[in-house]
């Protein structure tokens, strides 16, 4: 099937200079939730992750670990692979910036801005911060700690003197304005776009895009000593994945502009202000969507090794199964703001949502179905307008949740879902299948029927979220068409297939006494 519309998706490439946790788990997840669904929607996605290698806290972090900076990247980069492979995602690609296939796309960029005049060398000299790998004007440094100026981030900052090329960043002040106007959805959510336009209208100064102090980096075409600004390396993944400096190649064709660069709110400013600049400057297409979601705390302190208190998602996932964290961390908070990682939200909220509300739906539904119905789907008879009105909610869902996935708001999709779950709790209690048997052995079967279907297009919704955890439900259903076309009446349960003895998919949690340790 050639004719699907594509999609491409992207997080931000991880810097190696640390181990994963579970912002760089809660990022990669929010896109691998999009990535299947717009898959089961019948899109041609390409989903892109991958590590950034290059830069002076590379060089410092190898010397410190006493091995080559290209040793360390290796081990490093292979971490967040085995994040990849921990938490399921579905990524059709894994990209390193120390591939050759991407030293040769970032220095053809460079050339091209070269080329059409956006690059000159001057020398540098102002503020850096190694740890951000960002620099910094005199009027952004606070007071720090022992009294001297740090980062707005809280990183140190070291006084650079050096030779250096700069972009010309201040030449598109008016084009970022402007795209920002006609592209209004460019940056969510909205605070962020106004702080992005804010930062804009202040003046943008020309942007040192070369160093010379260190060494690891990809060097400047044709001036040796030089290698290139990590940010102009990093940011050009995006292109490097997809084929370029081949514009005519059929997947750049295919993929760009990407759809949606999903980023931390700390590294907004590179992605709607740096990288759409490079784009224009070179002629190339800026992407639709830059989407800067908020930080997680634990336990209501931010999160730092100093503390030791940072979220191992391996850790999580270990202890409380894949699919239930994959849930929490996209249900709990509006996708976007900051959110409190809290144990004992955790385990209410998964035995509340998933053990309670939608595992205990489908395990009472299908039970009755496989001790009462000799384990096969019924034969419904007419349906009342109670089994026409739950079937209809469930069947409305799609287009709801599509609304909300399109804008990234994944908590208010789960939200529409759970409503759904709960008048399908309702309606099951209301019928009550079980006096039925006894009374009307015909319409236990009728408001079984409509349960499971309720349950077989509630699963295929959820799948995105939870996809083990669904293709278990799917399965002891026997269900075998699960793209979004299968919903609705198209795709409904053949009465008389036979189902699996049904299991419990959901662990229910014991949730400790309130201020236990």
């Amino acid at each position: 099937m050639t004719d699907r519309p594509s999609y491409y998706i992207t997080t931000p490439i991880y810097y190696v200079n640390d181990v994963p946790h579970i912002g760089h788990a809660y990022t990669t997840l929010a896109c691998d939730v999009l990535a299947r669904f717009k898959r089961l929607a019948g899109f041609d996605v390409m989903f892109l992750t991958g590590t950034d290698e290059h830069g002076q806290k590379v060089e410092k972090s190898a010397e410190k670990a006493g091995v080559d900076p290209q040793a360390f990247c290796d081990r490093v980069s292979e971490r967040f692979r085995d994040l990849a492979s921990a938490m399921n995602y579905s990524n059709d690609q894994f990209i390193r910036t120390t591939e050759d296939r991407h030293k040769k796309a970032v220095q053809h960029l460079w050339k091209e801005l070269v080329a059409k005049g956006y690059i000159y060398e001057d020398k540098y000299a102002g503020w850096y911060s190694v740890r951000d790998e960002a620099f910094y004007g005199e009027g952004e440094l606070i007071d720090g700690p022992d009294g001297g100026k740090v980062a707005p981030t809280g990183a140190p900052v070291e006084w650079v003197e050096e030779p250096s090329f700069f972009f010309k960043l201040s030449a598109f002040e008016d084009k970022l304005l402007a795209l920002y106007d006609s592209q209004e959805d460019f940056v969510l959510p909205k605070s962020r776009l106004n702080e992005v336009r804010s930062f804009v209208k202040g003046g943008l100064e020309d942007l040192s895009i070369s160093r010379t102090t260190f060494s690891w980096g990809v060097p400047v075409p044709d001036v040796p000593g030089h290698i290139m600004y990590v940010w102009i390396d990093a940011l050009t993944n995006y292109l490097t994945a997809i084929g370029y400096p081949d514009t005519n190649s059929e997947t750049y064709k295919k993929y760009w502009p990407a759809n949606v660069h999903m980023v931390g709110k700390d590294i907004l400013r590179f992605h709607a202000v740096y990288w759409p600049a490079f784009l224009m400057a070179a002629d190339l297409p800026v992407p639709q969507r830059v989407f800067a979601h908020g930080w997680w705390t634990n336990e209501g302190q931010k999160i730092s090794k100093s503390l030791g208190n940072v979220i191992d998602p391996f850790a999580l996932i270990e202890s409380h199964g894949l699919d239930p964290v994959r849930f929490f961390l996209l249900r709990e908070v509006p996708f976007g703001n900051d959110g409190d990682f809290s144990e004992r939200a955790f385990l209410i909220r998964c035995n509340a949502d998933l053990s309670n509300n939608f595992g205990n739906l489908a395990q009472r539904s299908l039970s009755m179905i496989f001790k009462n119905c000799d384990g096969v789907v019924p034969t419904p008879g007419a349906f009342s307008d109670a089994d026409k009105a739950i079937l209809n909610a469930v069947e409305g869902l799609l287009p709801v949740v599509r609304g909300h996935m399109d804008r990234q708001a994944f908590n208010l999709a789960l939200d529409a879902i759970w409503g759904v779950v709960g008048e399908a709790n309702v309606y099951i209690a209301n019928e009550a299948p079980w006096t039925l048997k006894k009374t009307d052995p015909e319409r236990m079967a009728t408001v079984l029927y409509v349960t499971a279907e309720c349950v077989r297009q509630l699963a295929i919704l959820i799948q995105p979220f939870m996809p083990m955890a669904m293709e278990k439900m799917l399965d002891q259903m026997a269900v075998e068409g699960r793209g979004f076309d299968t919903l609705g009446e198209a795709g409904r349960l053949k009465p008389g297939a036979a189902i699996a003895q049904p299991q419990g998919v959901f662990p229910r949690f014991e949730v400790p006494a309130e201020g236990a340790a």
